[in-house]
């Protein structure tokens, strides 16, 4: 099993001490998001989990507990080039790319990826602005990273709400070819690798070609896990392995303008409210109507070279 943490809200940036409290407790509690007092329980043991895919937009809390993690993992951190009219409460972006580098420095630039994701169109942030930011990321992060993943804004419910608010621009064909071309030669220029992933846009004659966020060829490279047979169904059709999300949705206070994953901001403050670092599940605590079912699920390894 891959453990996502997590696509659904930023745990390394708003409960972290919660997640290093459930690696020594040896399992964690997930409500369905669909039906909540249906709660899967994971074990988290060597014999369950293979890997850990962390997504964040600040890994400052995991770069203090590096040691403290207890499997092999990956980070993606997303980094992108707007300012708090779009990301109310992400932390200056100087700070991420210094956190960036020194992550590289401890763990390698193999086992991180920066996701430039997603991007969007406004007077503020034309094409232009993108190829400037672009240009200062790679400057900065080439000898950190060896991967950028990039993908085009799309209007879910939250980030329709805020359309109007942002003054987006409905982003073309011909605008995706253009960035993918500026972003192409940038990291031509920088030997930077740059993908999509879940993308129905075909950048392959730029340079770009369609990948995945976690693979096998990923986790045998990055981090010595031979895989043998994967069973489960990706989340989307991207060719990702399947990944076990242990986020909650309106749980994070970065309050991005185009999240898909917050969609009621009104919900959010009283929601975080509920959290006990010292609980099974991220937010509130195991109710009596709450039904458990543990997730007895193989590895996928064949074995691991960690």
């Amino acid at each position: 099993m891959i453990l996502f943490v997590s696509g659904r809200c930023d745990i390394p940036a708003y409960y972290s001490e919660w997640l290093f409290h459930r690696f020594q407790a040896g399992f964690v509690d997930v409500r369905n998001p669909y039906d909540s007092h249906q709660i899967s329980r994971i074990p988290l043991t060597s014999d369950h989990i293979d890997a850990l895919l962390f997504c964040t937009k600040n890994p400052h809390s995991l770069y203090q507990r590096l040691d403290e993690i207890p499997f092999p993992f990956l980070i993606h951190v997303t980094l992108t080039p707007y300012h708090r009219d779009i990301e109310p409460n992400v932390p200056d972006k100087e700070e991420i790319i210094a956190l960036i580098r020194s992550l590289a420095d401890k763990i390698g630039k193999q086992r991180i990826v920066v996701r430039y994701d997603p991007i969007l169109l406004n007077d503020r942030y034309d094409i232009a602005y993108h190829a400037l930011a672009f240009e200062r990321m790679a400057s900065l992060l080439h000898n950190a990273v060896n991967t950028f993943i990039i993908s085009f804004v799309d209007l879910y419910k939250n980030t329709r709400s805020h359309q109007a608010d942002m003054g987006l621009h409905l982003i073309q064909t011909h605008d995706m070819y253009k960035i993918g071309e500026i972003i192409a030669k940038i990291a031509q220029r920088y030997g930077i690798h740059v993908q999509t992933c879940g993308e129905s846009i075909d950048l392959s004659h730029y340079g770009i070609r369609k990948g995945t966020c976690i693979n096998k060829e990923i986790l045998r490279d990055c981090l010595g896990i031979p895989y043998t047979q994967v069973s489960g169904k990706a989340v989307r059709e991207c060719g990702c392995l399947p990944t076990v999300d242990i986020g909650d949705y309106n749980a994070c206070a970065h309050l991005c303008r185009y999240c898909y994953a917050n969609y009621n901001e009104r919900a959010i403050k009283a929601r975080m409210k509920r959290h006990d670092p010292h609980s099974s599940v991220l937010l509130g605590q195991i109710e009596a109507m709450d039904k458990i079912t543990v997730r007895e699920e193989k590895p996928y390894r064949q074995s691991v070279l960690f």
